[in-house]
């Protein structure tokens, strides 16, 4: 293992997998990107807990669960109201995109989209210099899927809102092949077997696919791109392919 970054004073460790750069984003021929080696992805319960296991918290484990959630709610109220919330570690308000024709001018949601912006305080910057960086390996580059975006709410890897576009990038991720399981799924995580294959596909490449993203009655899901194809237009795989992002996704707007 090499690190990639060191500091005087190590608190923290992030293991990553290199892939290789096939988009040719960087000015390095050959190069490699990273992406963390753990696709965990921690929600309330999970955090609390390693509050009380690691962090020494000794109060009641559910009580706690239950005023961080109250919290995160009305947070999350009050940044709908229009406040900006300044958490210490990083802040979070609201933006009004677009522009108005005159002050008489009403809003109109597709001129003018409400998105929130984050920013990276002071105290979590000055933690991340303390965080070092080790390479795992390189990872399994047959085939793999590098990120998901909901480009209508510009989120990498991390949420989408049923009925908005994604587009999914990656390595021979292409949907092919005469199997009727083709497709690209949304897999809930509390329950694989009501996987959703999204009907309405736009683009289907090798290296991007773009479609509509479906409802999963799940608010937490993978990607499975499930497919025949070998990188060849005339050859493919006797059996599928399942190709699954080593990230989770919050469906945003789900019950």
């Amino acid at each position: 293992m090499g690190a990639i970054n060191t500091t005087d004073k190590i608190l923290h460790h992030i293991r990553v997998k290199l892939y290789p750069n096939v988009f040719n984003l960087s000015s390095e021929k050959g190069g490699y990107f990273a992406r963390t080696a753990n696709d965990s992805n921690l929600g309330v319960t999970e955090i609390c807990t390693s509050m009380r296991d690691r962090g020494g918290f000794s109060g009641n484990l559910e009580e706690a669960i239950g005023h961080v959630r109250q919290f995160l709610n009305e947070m999350i109220w009050l940044l709908c109201d229009g406040f900006a919330v300044n958490t210490g570690y990083f802040s979070i308000h609201p933006k009004i995109g677009g522009f108005f024709k005159s002050p008489k001018d009403a809003h109109d949601p597709k001129k003018n989209p409400i998105s929130l912006k984050y920013r990276t305080r002071k105290v979590l910057l000055e933690l991340i210099k303390q965080i070092d960086v080790e390479v795992d390996s390189v990872a399994d580059t047959n085939a793999y899927i590098e990120e998901f975006n909901d480009t209508e709410k510009d989120s990498s890897n991390s949420g989408f809102v049923p009925g908005n576009m994604f587009c999914i990038t990656g390595s021979k991720i292409k949907i092919a092949g005469d199997h009727p399981d083709c497709g690209v799924y949304f897999v809930p995580l509390d329950d694989p077997s009501k996987a959703v294959k999204v009907s309405r596909i736009a683009e289907n490449n090798p290296s991007r696919i773009i479609g509509i993203c479906p409802y999963t009655d799940s608010s937490r899901n993978r990607i499975e791109i499930r497919t025949q194809f070998t990188g060849s237009t005339t050859i493919f795989l006797k059996n599928l392919r399942v190709i699954t992002g080593n990230f989770i996704l919050e469906a945003i707007n789900a019950p």
